[in-house]
């Protein structure tokens, strides 16, 4: 009779092996059934963010899931509705975080442009304007100084008239020499800038949108959760690339310079060619710069901007040049007379300056609506309005337009320059309110909402793996 021991001992090795390798099967199991449907859900991820928005990509080089998917009716579950569509089996699909195209004031939009410009054209291209931008805002704060300096110079005027003792003769003596130096102001006080601005052969826009349509003043889809976000969207050269999208993909007043089509013909060729002509607003620039519903709202505001600068510009010249200054000695002392405040020579002096400064204006903005460029600061040469010029500015005579200064400033210098001081969350966002109208009368596509486009997405998916057990895993996917 033989012991059994070595025989009960390698059973138990052999079930111990067998109990093993039937482990390592059923966690390799589990592990790869995880990974098909980690697989699953990756292709499934991608493929609906391969369903972007394909007419504003063409149109304007950006990402987005258009998520109502041509319905005008945004849900989540139509996102986890077209997961499934890619067969991701019984995966529950639970959306965590998800951003639109107009979350935190159109961030997501302006980091695509950003990225989109210096992949395109490079830092290169606003390099030139990077150093001008202390002057640009310098500019813009003397405008308004020169604008102030005005109304306290009215005001002493009144003050001395209303002191002097005037009769009917020098009344109407009165009336004619203020015209004689202020009708310009006075006309633009009276009829707005547009009145004493257009060039002759200008036709203004009479088209409107409708204010509570718009993606920067509806109430709009918020999206949830963090999500990595570009560094340094307000400095200095991000802000100017977003400002050259929009003044490349949107239409402005002012006809095109000769010098800048053809400096931008082969770039703008690329840019423009599908696009259709018809838009809802004739000045797009000028709508994002002031935000009004029409374009006669809008030119006229961005114009008395670009006014009050030219004007701060001219005066300032004025103040330096001793010629105009003795011209402008002598028809002051004459006025003083006329109207009896021989006290009031200096004022009034001032008052001719500030009404020439503004006549000169008046034609540097004409001459930039028709596409030229006119000289950022102004010398004897090329000055071009006489002190006898500003009777005839304010009225119905023929307009006189202003020659082209090849190293000067045009029209779109100007809009780079108020698109620069401008907030660019605002500008952010009335860029959008341009796409949603531009793509609805382009493409029909009344159902787009910028506040309905998807840019980035984390889900929390739940599947469920050899037989009971549940796998819970994240995935994102964004458009970077």
């Amino acid at each position: 009779m033989k012991r059994a021991e070595i025989t009960v001992f390698l059973s138990m090795i052999f079930i111990l092996i067998v109990s093993f390798i039937l482990g390592i099967i059923e966690i390799t199991v589990i592990h790869t059934s995880k990974n098909l449907s980690r697989l699953e859900t990756d292709r499934a991820v991608f493929s609906i963010f391969g369903e972007y928005q394909k007419e504003l990509l063409e149109e304007y080089r950006i990402f987005a899931i258009e998520g109502s998917y041509g319905t005008g009716d945004f849900t989540e579950d139509r996102l986890t509705a077209r997961m499934h569509y890619y067969e991701t089996g019984e995966t529950d699909h639970e959306i965590t975080d998800i951003q639109f195209l107009t979350d935190n004031h159109g961030q997501a939009f302006r980091e695509q442009v950003t990225a989109y410009m210096e992949e395109s054209y490079g830092i290169e291209m606003i390099r030139d304007f990077t150093g001008l931008t202390a002057e640009w805002e310098e500019q813009s704060i003397q405008g308004e100084k020169v604008k102030e300096e005005e109304s306290r110079l009215m005001d002493q005027f009144e003050a001395l008239k209303a002191e002097a003792k005037e009769g009917e003769t020098s009344e109407a003596s009165e009336e004619t020499g203020r015209k004689d130096s202020m009708t310009c102001l006075e006309q633009i006080e009276k009829s707005g800038i547009l009145s004493v601005v257009m060039p002759q052969d200008m036709e203004l826009s009479g088209r409107k949108i409708d204010p509570g349509e718009q993606a920067s003043a509806r109430k709009l889809n918020t999206g949830r959760g963090s999500f990595p976000a570009r560094a340094g969207m307000d400095g200095i050269e991000e802000r100017l690339l977003f400002n050259e999208y929009i003044l490349r993909n949107f239409t402005d007043a002012a006809a095109d310079s000769p010098a800048e089509n053809e400096n931008n013909e082969n770039e703008n060729k690329a840019e423009t060619a599908s696009q259709p002509k018809e838009r809802t607003l004739a000045y797009e620039v000028e709508y994002i710069l002031s935000g009004k519903p029409s374009d006669k709202e809008n030119l006229e505001s961005v114009l008395m901007k670009i006014f009050l600068v030219r004007m701060a510009l001219n005066y300032t010249f004025l103040l330096g040049n001793s010629g105009k200054q003795a011209e402008a000695q002598t028809a002051a002392a004459a006025a003083s007379i006329v109207l009896l405040i021989p006290e009031g020579v200096e004022i009034i002096k001032q008052l001719i300056l500030l009404a020439w400064a503004a006549g000169e204006s008046v034609v540097d903005i004409r001459t930039l609506l028709s596409g030229k460029r006119t000289a950022l600061i102004k010398t004897d040469e090329n000055w071009q309005t006489s002190l006898s010029d500003l009777i005839t500015l304010g009225n119905s005579s023929p307009q006189s337009e202003g020659e082209d200064v090849p190293d000067g400033i045009s029209y779109k210098d100007y809009l780079r320059i108020l698109l620069f001081l401008m907030d660019q969350e605002d500008a952010a966002m009335r860029s959008l309110d341009r796409i949603e109208e531009n793509l609805a009368a382009w493409y029909g596509m009344d159902f787009f909402q910028a506040d309905q486009c998807v840019t980035k997405l984390k889900m929390k998916n739940t599947a469920v793996i050899f037989g009971n057990l549940t796998y819970t895993y994240p995935v994102y996917f964004g458009y970077e």
